[in-house]
Formats: C-alpha cells, structure tokens, sequence
C-alpha cells in the first residue's frame, strides 16, 4: 500500500466517520439533537454567545463540501504536493468534528472544549499550509480552500459558544451585566481572530463569511432572543463587520501567493 493510497484510504474513512457522527448529533440513530443534549447547555438560548438556531444550518454546505472534498481526492489532484501536505490534516479534522459530537452526547463538556480546540488549530495548520501551496485550478480552490475555510470560521466562532455553554453549565452564573462584560470581551477576541486570519491567511472569503455568519447570528440572537441583551447583540454586529472589514482590507493588499477561497 503506498503512501497516497493510505492517506486516500484514512480521508474516506474519516469521511464516513463524520457521516455516522453527524447523524448522531442529528439525533437520527436515537437520542436528542446535540442542542438538546447535556441538559440543553449548548442550545441557541443557552448562553449570551450562543448563535441563533438558523446559524447551524452553515455544517450543510460544509458537510457537503467535505464529502465532495473526499471524491476529489480518488483523482490524480490527490497525488499533488499540496494534498500530500494536507490530507492527514482534513482527515484529522473530520475525525475531531465526528469525536466532538458523540462527546457532547455523552454530557462530557469539558472533554468538547479540549476537542473544539485541538479541531481549530488543526483547521488553522491546514490553512496556513493551503496557503504557502497555492491551488493550480479553480476548482481544487473553490474545493478544498473554500470547504476548509467555512469550516475554520465557523469553528472559530463555535469555540466561543462551547466554551461559554461548559462553563455555564459547570455553574459559572454571573449577574448580567457581567455575564454581558464578559461576552462582548469574547467577542472582541473573536474579531481580533478574524483580522488575524486575514493578516495571515489573506483576503479567505470563506473564512470571513463564516465567521460573519456565526457572529450574525449571535446578534439576532441576543436582540431577538433569550437571553436578550443590545449590548451583546450590537457587539456580535460590530465583530462581524470588522472581520468583513478586515477581509476586504486584505484583498486590496493580497499577500505573495494567497488565494481568495
């Protein structure tokens, strides 16, 4: 078995891995949804950082693009430098994402933040790599770049959100107007995250609208929703803009062989 045979083999079997956990998670094998498991530490109106439940809907393109990803690698793009470079990552990654839902079913929230974690810094090694080995065609961009940029960003945000629902559940239950303190801290972090990836990782679209995207919904969430809160929900706004921002500013300065996926 060589080695490109043996990391096509692993990505597929990750694949189906995340298959079975994401039907779990979706409650179709038995048991709740993971909003609704842990005692519903992790729903949309759990915690002041918690997206609305419309914001989830972004694992579909996600998933989708995972699996597309993993079709794309039984072609011969699969034997590219840049692949070899990055498929132990991708699986890894699906691996981590299908081990955090059964850990959340499970009740261990502690043992998900440590999960979530290890899941954001290899999606943040991925990219960079994806980064330093430019795409040679469009489509592996829109592909591998785009998929695993909606998943960085969106993770990035669900980081936030997981750590926020653990300690909430762990019975850290402050006042609101320090629980609100607290958040908008966060969410300052987050945005700081997003200018991040846009200094090092350049002008990623799918990273951007991602994060965006969580940080949206955390705003109609909050100015809409319990536990409301116009101060969080402005924030939630302003951090989704400034990554949006900071995005746009990198595309007019594009770092050396960056792609815009």
């Amino acid at each position: 078995m060589n080695s490109d045979f043996a990391r096509r083999l692993a990505i597929t079997a990750a694949e189906i891995l995340c298959i079975i956990g994401t039907m779990v998670g979706l409650g179709v094998l038995g048991g709740p949804e993971v909003q609704q498991a842990s005692g519903g530490a992790l729903a949309a109106d759990a915690t002041y950082i918690a997206p609305a439940a419309p914001a989830f809907s972004i694992w579909t393109p996600i998933y989708l693009g995972l699996l597309v990803y993993t079709i794309w690698q039984w072609r011969a793009v699969g034997e590219s430098p840049r692949h070899r470079a990055t498929g132990w990552l991708a699986a890894a990654t699906m691996v981590l994402n299908a081990l955090w839902l059964l850990v959340v079913r499970a009740g261990w929230l502690w043992v998900s933040v440590a999960i979530i974690a290890a899941l954001v810094l290899t999606l943040g090694v991925l990219m960079s790599r994806l980064t330093s080995m430019p795409a040679e065609s469009t489509l592996d961009r829109v592909i591998t770049d785009g998929t695993f940029g909606l998943y960085l960003g969106w993770v990035s945000v669900a980081t936030c959100a997981n750590i926020a629902a653990t300690l909430v559940d762990s019975g850290f239950e402050p006042q609101k107007w320090v629980a609100e303190i607290l958040t908008v801290i966060v969410l300052a972090v987050a945005a700081g995250l997003g200018m991040l990836y846009a200094d090092r990782l350049g002008p990623r679209l799918g990273v951007a609208l991602a994060m965006g995207w969580g940080l949206g919904w955390i705003a109609v969430g909050r100015l809409t929703d319990r536990p409301e809160s116009t101060v969080v929900g402005i924030a939630a706004a302003i951090a989704a803009l400034v990554v949006l921002a900071a995005t746009a500013a990198a595309r007019r300065r594009p770092l050396p062989h960056t792609r815009t996926a």
